[in-house]
């Protein structure tokens, strides 16, 4: 005899998700992707308009003092030392950039575009399980491109100062903030670490207990690791993220701990 508690759960999760044909799902696609992009050329445009203010701040961490530096019209610093090579590269790195910039500001609508085309298809169990995650994720990837740009500025003097021995150390805007992007952009996937090992724990591939007995050992290796991510002679910046790297290991046994049962947890 069928349990009356599951039958009801299975009908109440039936009527909760939206049934559409197919044809209704890409129309809805459509139009959600063509929300985002306008979202996103609208930042880009912003970004544009604050493209020198935006750009002084993204040449934070160059030296101060590099060949090819010169000064603007009102005695300052100009490029931080970048140079532009071709006619047209001026243009495209303020293109570049400000396409950039207008997708982070654009995130917050194209993540609410992203879930609201694909809440209607969930559960309501579904939902409460897959919200926690996403909220989670975007701070979590926000604080790696913020942490990534605090210790920028180290890996970036140092193979400055590598090369200066033997080159002329004319860096090319191009150059630079396709560094700057992928530098930043590493930092942000680094911190979604923690919540993939969560969702490995909810598989029951890992568990909190399993990552508990390794702990000695994982934060020997992320210590390590944080060495080779930060080149340079500078102090600070491995113990700034082999620190950040040993607070989200413990944040990931928190989590598994949380948002896992531990039934569903592996050894």
């Amino acid at each position: 005899m069928p349990d009356l508690d599951e039958t009801f759960r299975f009908q109440e999760e039936e009527e909760d998700g939206a049934s559409m044909t197919l044809v209704e799902h890409l129309e809805e696609l459509r139009w959600r992707i063509f929300k985002s992009l306008i979202a996103v050329v609208v930042g880009a445009v912003v970004a544009f308009i604050f493209r020198e203010p935006i750009l002084h701040f993204l040449t934070l961490p160059l030296p101060t003092l590099t060949a090819g530096q010169r000064l603007d019209s009102h005695g300052e610093l100009a490029g931080r030392g970048l140079i532009t090579i071709g006619l047209a590269e001026g243009f495209t790195v303020f293109l570049k950039v400000s396409i950039a910039v207008g997708i982070l500001l654009a995130m917050p609508v194209i993540l609410y575009q992203a879930w609201a085309f694909i809440a209607p298809g969930l559960y309501r169990h579904e939902k409460r399980a897959a919200l926690p995650f996403l909220i989670l994720g975007s701070l979590l990837f926000v604080a790696g491109i913020g942490l990534g740009f605090v210790v920028l500025q180290y890996p970036v003097q140092w193979l400055i100062a590598f090369s200066s021995g033997d080159f002329v150390e004319l860096v090319s805007a191009d150059s630079y903030f396709t560094f700057v992007a992928f530098f930043l952009l590493a930092f942000g996937i680094v911190f979604e670490i923690p919540l993939v090992l969560t969702f490995l724990a909810k598989l029951g591939i890992v568990s909190a207990e399993t990552l508990k007995r390794r702990r000695a050992a994982s934060h020997v290796g992320l210590w390590i690791a944080s060495t080779f991510l930060t080149p340079g002679a500078d102090f600070y910046s491995p113990i700034i993220l082999g620190v950040t790297m040993s607070c989200l290991y413990e944040l990931t046994i928190l989590l598994i701990r949380f948002m896992v049962r531990p039934s569903k947890a592996g050894a």
